[in-house]
Order: C-alpha cells, then sequence, then structure tokens
C-alpha cells in the first residue's frame, strides 16, 4: 500500500521519474544514466511512502508543488549531474599522500 500510494499520488509530482509497470515485478527504483543505461536497482518493497520521498530527493529528483506546475531551468536535466572533467593523474602532495580517489559507488552521471 504505501508503494502504490507513492505510485498514483507522489511519482506525478516528481520532474524525470517515470513509472514502468511489470505485471509480477517487485517495486523497484531503476536508475539510468543519460543514455538510458542501468546505474543501478534499489528495491522499494520495504519502504514506506515517506521513505521513498525522501530517497528519490536525496537522489536529486525535483519535487513540483503541482504535476503541471514548471520545472526551473536549473533542473531540466535533474537529477542529471554534469560528467566529471577527466584531469590528469595528480602527483603526490607535498606530505608525500596522494590526493582521495572518488568513490567508485557515486555515480556522476545519474
Amino acid at each position: 500500500p504505501q508503494v502504490k500510494a507513492f505510485v498514483t499520488q507522489d511519482i506525478p509530482l516528481y520532474h524525470n521519474l517515470e513509472m514502468k509497470h511489470l505485471p509480477g515485478a517487485d517495486p523497484e527504483l531503476v536508475l539510468l544514466n543519460l543514455r538510458y543505461e542501468e546505474l543501478e536497482r534499489i528495491p522499494l518493497s520495504d519502504m514506506t511512502r515517506e521513505e521513498i520521498n525522501q530517497l528519490v530527493q536525496e537522489l536529486g529528483f525535483y519535487r513540483k508543488e503541482t504535476p503541471d506546475a514548471p520545472v526551473p531551468e536549473e533542473f531540466q536535466f535533474a537529477p542529471a549531474r554534469s560528467l566529471p572533467i577527466l584531469l590528469p593523474p595528480q602527483a603526490p602532495t607535498a606530505n608525500g599522500k596522494t590526493p582521495p580517489k572518488r568513490d567508485k559507488e557515486e555515480h556522476p552521471d545519474l
């Protein structure tokens, strides 16, 4: 019932969040990159409506006041983020440590 309420009442308020009904499948959030390649699947069955709303907002989806409300220009492609600029490998710093590497779990093109 929690997921169904999210699907029917909340999804229409989110920009770039789309529902695809697959009969018999457990509900899950499938995150795609700009090329529609799958990045991650998040099961939703055990989550409350509030937890799902919090999750999609933390992921960067823009929530409108009403389903037909305009979306500000800066959120048109949300939650997509620009691709990281590729910099040449960095040499160790003065203290001999190499700068931290980006976490593999981050999805910059989400």
